[in-house]
């Protein structure tokens, strides 16, 4: 039985609690998924490694007059669910402007840990570089977005220490991230009571995956977004990395009007809007 903080953590964190049309969501998500594939010329399931769903998706950018510059999208659902292949939808908003857009799947809790998954997106992302020209990507110009625990992903991507990990790759392969409604403290995650059978997070696997304990990254800027709608919890975490990282890093840290966590992904293809328009910004390299 959850303690009071337990009870108030579960009320905090369990987004499907907070918005009961979620399903709804989920299945548009799907929906317009399916279709996107069917519609636009992609490649799926290639292998970024020999793990567990280390697969990812390739959308080519639309217009190949000069290597595009690449998005790489990275789900959400706790690290414990949903699929690449229903966040699909989100490609088309960005190759029909010129960006090649990649999808990585990732194992799920509790077959494997948080820091697991961290190390198949770093596998992910190394693939990327390697081998995004043949789709007519730009591995120069490598922004990641991620939403929820992708956003929580997307920020260690752009944290890592890309020497270290392997001698060929840049110190900035990942030259911009977008988070969206991302999860920066996982100490606070560890507590919560309805996670905790699937996350089996330690109190040092929460040190070692928590950015707000990770100084700023040398290269690189980071957009922390999230919907104005969302728990005071979420939109506390957003702040989280400003607090962490400094403005000069983190120069966009905002709550977006009118929307909550699942109508924030939506947003991220809608051209016009304020997210959709921080992430076209980020690939081009530009203030938003």
């Amino acid at each position: 039985m959850a303690t009071p903080q337990g009870a108030w953590l579960d009320r905090m964190y369990n987004n499907r609690a907070l918005v009961p049309e979620h399903a709804a969501h989920f299945a548009a998500w799907a929906r317009d998924s399916a279709a996107a594939r069917q519609q636009h010329k992609c490649h799926l399931d290639l292998p970024y490694g020999q793990g567990p769903n280390e697969t990812l998706d390739v959308f080519p950018a639309a217009q190949r007059e000069s290597p595009a510059p690449v998005l790489v999208f990275i789900h959400g659902g706790w690290w414990r669910s949903l699929d690449k292949a229903d966040h699909s939808f989100i490609a088309p908003a960005f190759t029909r402007t010129g960006a090649c857009v990649v999808l990585p799947n990732y194992a799920l809790c509790p077959a494997v840990t948080v820091p697991e998954i961290a190390l198949q997106v770093v596998r992910a992302l190394a693939w990327v570089h390697r081998h995004v020209a043949r789709w007519g990507g730009d591995p120069r110009r490598i922004t990641v977005v991620g939403h929820s625990a992708g956003g929580h992903l997307a920020t260690m991507a752009l944290g890592c220490d890309w020497r270290r990990w392997a001698p060929d790759l840049p110190a900035d392969l990942v030259k911009n991230a977008v988070s969206i409604s991302g999860l920066y403290d996982l100490h606070v995650v560890r507590r919560i009571p309805f996670l905790k059978p699937d996350l089996r997070l330690t109190a040092a696997q929460a040190q070692q995956t928590s950015p707000v304990d990770w100084p700023a990254p040398a290269h690189g800027s980071l957009a922390a977004l999230v919907g104005a709608d969302e728990s005071p919890e979420f939109v506390r975490q957003n702040g989280l990395m400003r607090s962490a990282w400094g403005e000069r890093t983190v120069p966009v840290c905002e709550a977006l009007p009118g929307l909550n966590h699942f109508t924030v992904v939506e947003a991220l293809t809608q051209p016009g809007h304020r997210l959709h328009a921080v992430t076209q910004a980020w690939l081009m390299h530009t203030a938003p």
